[in-house]
């Protein structure tokens, strides 16, 4: 249902879809520009209105639609193509962490520019690739500078 209503808006993708045990159905939905709010809206009204119409749910549902917050790690490829040149933080599978200015994202891993510092030198930058399975977690990092 989602897929349709968004079908025809090729700067649109599914984020994820979760229905919650208290009865919330969540769609998170983003853009390669973002979303809007009234992007949203129709959405809501579409699935909505299908849902009801084919009886899909049984029980009592809330639905939400929105965008992923900008503190959300990414859960797709598509997610890092929009945020290249931003700043990220990764947290990597074996407990280690990087952040640095995603430069580019390719089918098997990302590169970023990491200012590296060493005790009583001048910071330097450095491209490092990360590959996708040695991320745990990837999101942009919010600064207030």
């Amino acid at each position: 249902m989602v897929e349709d209503k968004i079908a025809d808006r090729e700067d649109l993708f599914i984020v994820s879809i979760k229905m919650h045990p208290n009865g919330k159905l969540e769609v998170l939905v983003d853009g390669d520009q973002g979303v809007s709010i009234q992007d949203c809206a129709a959405i809501s009204r579409h699935v909505g209105f299908h849902l009801e119409e084919e009886d899909v749910i049984a029980h009592a549902y809330r639905l939400e639609v929105s965008s992923p917050g900008i503190d959300a790690p990414f859960t797709s490829v598509r997610q890092y193509q929009k945020n290249v040149g931003r700043n990220i933080q990764v947290k990597l599978q074996d407990g280690g962490q990087k952040e640095g200015k995603l430069l580019e994202v390719a089918d098997e891993y990302i590169v970023i520019m990491e200012e590296i510092k060493e005790k009583g030198k001048k910071a330097v930058e450095q491209q490092n690739s990360i590959p996708f399975e040695s991320i745990k977690t990837a999101k942009v990092l919010i600064s207030f500078k």
